[in-house]
Order: C-alpha cells, then sequence, then structure tokens
C-alpha cells in the first residue's frame, strides 16, 4: 500500500547506528539472546492474532525455542530505515524479519537475508503472485503469509437499479456504467481510486498499464525496461480519462486509500478500487453507511478482449536476517507460523488473506472470511508483483511521479512513460555498474 519510499543511494549511503524506540512485547522477557531465543520483527498488530500465536508457539514447540516480539512503527518506511540502520551497522539482533511484499529483492541482493530454497520444499502450495515477489534471481528468500490483491468493488443495487446483472469486463463498460449509474442514482461519483503520488498510486498505475498488455520491466531479463510501449501508453489514457470524462472526480488526483474507500463507504460512489481490507468495513456503522449486500467485488477490468486482468500484489512475509545466529531456530518459527493451521487462524480471527492455495478450498474460511471467497479469482490468479528489482526504491519514486503527472494532465501519457523509460533504465545501470 501506500508507504514512504527512500532512494537507493539513501538505502545503500547509511550506516551505523542502532535501532531505536523499539517496544519489547510478549515472549520472554530480559535481555538480549540467551539460547533458543529467536528475536522476531513485526509492526503492530491491532487484531492481536500474531501475539497470541507467538505465545501458542512459545508453549507448544516442545523444542525450547522461545520467540521474542519487537513491536515496530506501523509506518512501513520508518520500520524500512530502522533495518536497513541496523543491517549497515553489521546486521544487528533480530533473526526472524516480519516484511513487506517489496523488500526481498533489495534485501536479497545485499546479503541481509538468507536464502530459502533448499529448505522451502512446500512453496508450489502457496499462491504464485506472492511466491514470485518471494523470488530474486531465481532464489526464494521468504515465506508469505497473508496476502492482499487490488478488487473492484460496486454498488450492485445501484446497477441493479440501472439494468446491470454484473459487473464491468472491460473500462469501457466501467466509465459507460458509471457514468449511466451516476445520473440515475445521483451518486456523486463514479469510480475513485488511489491517485495521489506515492505507492499505492504506484500500484494503480501499474493495474491500468498490465490490463492493457503493457509491462515495467521485461520478465526474462529484469535490468530491461519495457515500459514505453503503445500498451503502456493506452492504460495511462484510461486512468487520465476516468478524470477527464468525469467518471472519477478531479479530487481522485489526491486519494490514498482511506479517502478512496470514504467516498464508497458514505455511499458517495458507484465503484471502488482498493484491498480486500474494505470488505471488513462494510456494514460497520461507524465506518459505513452501506450494507454489505448492496455491494459486489470483481477483479479488476481489461483493456479489451484477450486482455488479461491483473491486481497489484500486496501482503506481508517472513525473512530471517543473515547475520543472525539461530538460523535453525528461526526457520521452525516460519515453518510453523505458515503452516495451514496457523494460516486459517490469521484468517479467521484476523480478516488477512491466506497464502496457501488450499485453504481457498476451506469451507470455513470461505464461509466467515467473505472476501476470500468473493476475490478468490482475483487473489489466486491475477494478483502480480510490482516489478522486483534491487533498486525498486528509485523506480517507485519515478513511478510515483510520472503516473501522477500523467493522471493530473501536466504531461501526456506518451511523454510519461518515454521519461520513465529513459530513468529507470539508466537507474538499473548505475546500479549495475555500483555493484558489478
Amino acid at each position: 500500500m501506500g508507504e514512504r519510499r527512500i532512494s537507493r543511494r539513501g538505502f545503500l549511503g547509511l550506516g551505523g547506528g542502532a535501532l531505536a524506540g523499539a517496544v519489547l512485547l510478549g515472549g520472554c522477557g530480559g535481555g538480549g539472546g540467551g539460547s533458543g531465543e529467536v528475536l522476531f520483527s513485526w509492526g503492530p498488530d491491532d487484531t492481536g492474532v500474531l501475539p497470541r500465536l507467538i505465545e501458542r508457539f512459545n508453549r507448544e514447540n516442545g523444542s525450547g525455542i522461545t520467540v521474542r516480539y519487537r513491536e515496530m512503527p506501523s509506518d512501513t518506511g520508518q520500520y524500512f530505515d530502522q533495518l536497513r540502520t541496523q543491517f549497515q551497522a553489521g546486521g544487528g539482533d533480530i533473526d526472524v524479519i516480519g516484511g513487506d511484499v517489496i523488500w526481498p529483492a533489495q534485501f536479497a541482493a545485499n546479503g541481509w537475508i538468507v536464502d530459502l530454497s533448499d529448505r522451502f520444499e512446500d512453496a508450489g502450495r502457496f499462491l504464485e503472485g506472492p511466491m514470485q515477489a518471494m523470488t530474486y534471481e531465481g532464489k526464494v528468500y521468504g515465506v508469505p503469509w497473508y496476502t492482499d490483491a487490488g478488487l473492484l468493488y460496486y454498488r450492485k443495487d445501484l446497477l441493479e437499479k440501472s439494468g446491470y446483472s454484473e459487473p464491468p469486463r472491460t473500462w469501457d463498460e466501467l466509465r459507460e456504467m458509471a457514468l449511466r449509474v451516476k445520473q440515475d442514482s445521483g451518486v456523486p461519483a463514479g469510480f475513485v481510486f488511489q491517485g495521489a503520488e506515492y505507492e499505492g498510486g504506484v500500484c494503480d498505475g501499474l493495474e491500468y498499464i498490465w490490463t492493457h498488455g503493457g509491462d515495467v520491466l521485461d520478465p526474462e531479463d529484469p535490468t530491461k525496461v519495457l515500459i514505453d510501449s503503445p500498451e503502456s501508453v493506452a492504460g495511462l489514457k484510461t486512468e487520465r480519462s476516468m478524470v477527464e470524462e468525469g467518471v472519477a472526480p478531479e479530487a481522485v488526483t489526491t486519494y490514498k486509500e482511506d479517502e478512496s474507500h470514504g467516498a464508497f463507504l458514505r455511499g458517495d460512489a458507484v465503484f471502488l478500487r482498493n484491498w480486500p481490507y474494505v470488505y471488513a468495513l462494510v456494514g460497520d456503522p461507524e465506518q459505513s453507511r452501506i450494507e454489505p449486500g448492496q455491494v459486489g467485488i470483481s477483479e479488476l477490468p481489461v483493456g479489451g478482449e484477450g486482455q488479461q486482468s491483473y491486481s497489484c500484489l500486496g501482503g506481508w512475509n517472513f525473512f530471517i536476517n543473515a547475520s543472525s545466529g539461530r538460523q535453525e531456530e528461526a526457520w521452525e518459527f516460519i515453518r510453523w507460523m505458515t503452516e495451514p493451521e496457523q494460516l486459517k487462524v490469521n484468517a479467521l480471527q484476523g480478516s488477512r488473506l491466506p497464502t496457501r492455495r488450499g485453504l481457498y478450498e476451506d469451507r470455513e474460511v470461505l464461509e466467515k472470511v467473505p472476501v476470500a471467497r468473493l476475490g478468490k479469482e482475483a487473489i489466486i490468479q491475477n494478483s502480480r508483483p510490482r516489478p522486483v528489482s534491487p533498486y525498486y526504491s528509485d523506480m517507485s519514486l519515478r513511478m510515483a511521479e510520472q503516473f501522477s503527472a500523467s493522471l493530473k494532465g501536466e504531461v501526456s501519457p506518451e511523454q510519461a512513460v518515454k521519461t520513465l523509460q529513459g530513468e529507470l533504465q539508466r537507474l538499473i545501470e548505475e546500479g549495475e555498474a555500483a555493484t558489478g
């Protein structure tokens, strides 16, 4: 989602310092690392599921391993900064890192996390998208815990009143339906999404590009940039047309997740692009004026016949610090946390989408976590990682800037992708030269 980004130069250039302001929760108290103690970092968990699972592991594992939970900042940019500082200082004391789906390539390229390829024997039972994001140069560096993907929410009741029985299959259909339903119902906005200049805006921009057949990097050679293409131009033109034609309000160029889901939950929009968490807010009287029965969920539309729907992959994962002296104990904890039973608990109690394929056939999960059922096809088949590159931090900043400028009409889509082609290729070439 919308984390703060830092540049590659900043990422690689800061040395020294220690982690500051960490809060120690759960596990056994006291100082650092007796035999069998594993230090685990993760952001705050308001659901309480994570601390409970750690407590259960400590009680039941039978191998003398004790996990201690270090709570990190909820802002993933700040969390990232703290990890970087610790890595640059020599690795630090964290053994297991709970981290964002976009971190593995950067961490792996710098030798900061462990290659798990030989340990991870059941990787084929996990969803393809999260596993792609954990893979760098053919090796697996993390184990997915839960996943996110962009979904299309729509007012099923309003579509039916205007004569529509199905959600739109193409962006042109969404445009047509949104304008008609907006006129029929008096709802202020036809479509809202994340258009601000930040990571969420990058996710949305990529989805427009992907669903028109474009791409950013060559899948076979991630050092080759492909973004300057007719397909990418078409994707950004479609995004801009939503504002130009009055489907989306001009203010969508400043919207992040909260502003866009707020408009939809207030009943002020027909369609919404957002993450699975929004469904948990529907029907909550403190957050929503609409009821679950009024809302439908579908995969994102495509640019035209024959195109594939894609949604941007999000989610959180487990990594092992390469400097840890407790890698075997760390792996035992990760293995346990990512077994089906624990992933199911996280889904049922935390409303987080599991990363194992089999749980999307689990009747209890599908019954009690509706978004898992409603978003099943989009999550399993259509989620796609952002460009997997050790230079992603800088690439993200450049894409956020150009996607935003294109959406606002400050530059043409053609100019935006042409600029990005040069900027992204230069970042990669400079990075390769510096490391090699």
